[in-house]
């Protein structure tokens, strides 16, 4: 049986990008890289932390998306739960149906 790809995002308060970056480029046995981006949240759940963010409407965040395997998505999940706990990191999981790089 083949392991199947998955990506893993994260959305963050852009305050913790450094850390959090930091911390996924710690799990070197987990994960090879990943890519980020920032991100500007909106909605009834999103909590404007500012002046700055209350006047433009939305929380300045960061996405991280993580291609990884399925059996190593979970693991890295339960890591990621335990080093911010209480920081209300959002995410989601979807099959990633081909992974590879053109040369």
């Amino acid at each position: 049986m083949t392991s199947q790809s998955v990506c893993l995002t994260l959305i963050a308060p852009y305050e913790l990008r450094g850390e959090l970056f930091d911390y996924i480029a710690e799990q070197t046995d987990l994960v090879t890289g990943f890519t980020a981006s920032e991100v500007a949240g909106h909605g009834t759940r999103i909590r404007l932390r500012s002046a700055a963010e209350r006047v433009k409407g939305h929380a300045d965040e960061v996405a991280v998306q993580i291609v990884l395997q399925d059996k190593d998505f979970e693991q890295l999940l339960e890591r990621l739960k335990s080093a911010f706990a209480g920081t209300k990191l959002i995410y989601w999981v979807v099959p990633v149906k081909t992974f590879g790089v053109l040369d």
